[in-house]
């Protein structure tokens, strides 16, 4: 895992043009989920040929700040350099993880244990630590407190699984019915409500101490936050267009409320132990590379529970 480039043999897929298609694509590169160590360079000390690891969603970073030195580069004062598209500091792009294999520096390398699966590690990566970080922060794992939690994609179910493992009460929120019993019997929540649904909504006023919000498409905010107790805490997570709330919404009751991305390195190897320590698993389904085109087209239509993982060593065997 040395930071140095190697030649013109990574196979690849890319999306090379504005139409968006995926295809075979090979390339040369020096950075960017879940595999097996199989080179290291000479002054890589925490992994050896054989372990299994992951790579999330930035690969470099200063290293000097406050944000570097305390485990929280995704925060770097320069700015955490993006595992797909973004430009190193040495002025290379990023090239993302659709590929044979990829080179990245040990400290956002992430260690795996053997007996979790490889296919459910890489959505933990992303998905996972960007609910697990502010659930933690924000002390959303106290047992016996409640959490709502609106959407149930792959961000929301994921949140519902930290949240039953913490011991809280879990809410869903949802605007489709459609995504009950999955939410109760599958995920394991406690409730669920339809979001348009006035009564239910009244029925939870002032009950939750937490909510996280993992919904991006624009909704109301002031319903949501009159479920909060004093005190209560509103983080999100999703990327609406805008976020509005009346002054008295956060005001009266003395409430927080928060934004997040992902987490940085000490969170996501935490994350990845506690996972594994008790058997936390997303919900995935593993498809081959060449299925990438027809899966983006499937999240455009929100056609997956809850998370694509492209089973990259058996696709991209050399024929």
């Amino acid at each position: 895992m040395s930071s140095k480039g190697v030649g013109e043999d990574c196979l690849g897929w890319a999306a090379r043009d504005a139409s968006g298609v995926l295809s075979p694509y090979k390339f040369s590169r020096s950075h960017e989920i879940a595999g097996i160590v199989t080179k290291v360079g000479a002054n890589v000390h925490h992994f050896k040929v054989g372990d299994h690891v992951g790579v999330g969603t930035y690969i470099n970073s200063c290293r000097d700040c406050e944000y570097c030195n305390d485990g929280q580069e995704v925060h770097c004062t320069k700015g955490s350099v993006y595992t797909f598209n973004g430009v190193d500091f040495d002025g290379t792009i990023t090239k993302g993880g659709y590929s044979s294999y990829i080179v990245v520096h040990e400290r956002y390398c992430f260690m795996i244990p053997k007996s979790y699966p490889l296919a459910s590690a890489a959505p933990l990566l992303c998905a996972g630590i960007t609910v697990y970080s502010p659930m933690v922060r924000h002390k959303m794992n106290q047992p016996g407190k409640s959490l709502g939690v609106i959407g149930l994609g792959g961000l929301g179910h994921m949140a519902v699984k930290f949240g039953k493992a913490f011991g809280l009460s879990v809410t869903v929120f949802s605007t489709s019915i459609s995504k009950k019993e999955e939410a109760l019997s599958l995920l394991g929540a406690d409730k669920f409500v339809v979001s348009s649904n006035q009564e239910e909504m009244t029925a939870l006023a002032k009950s939750l101490d937490f909510i996280i919000d993992t919904a991006s498409g624009d909704h109301s905010f002031d319903p949501y936050m009159s479920l909060l107790k004093t005190y209560g805490v509103f983080v999100l997570v999703g990327f609406p267009s805008q976020v509005k709330f009346i002054p008295a919404s956060l005001n009266i009751g003395s409430k927080t409320v928060a934004g997040s991305v992902t987490g940085g390195t000490k969170d996501i190897q935490e994350m990845i132990g506690f996972c594994a320590a008790n058997e936390i698993h997303p919900n995935i389904e593993v498809i081959p590379i060449e299925y990438a085109n027809e899966a983006l087209e499937r999240l455009i239509n929100r056609d997956v529970k809850y998370r694509f993982v492209i089973d990259v060593e058996n696709s991209l065997k050399e024929k």
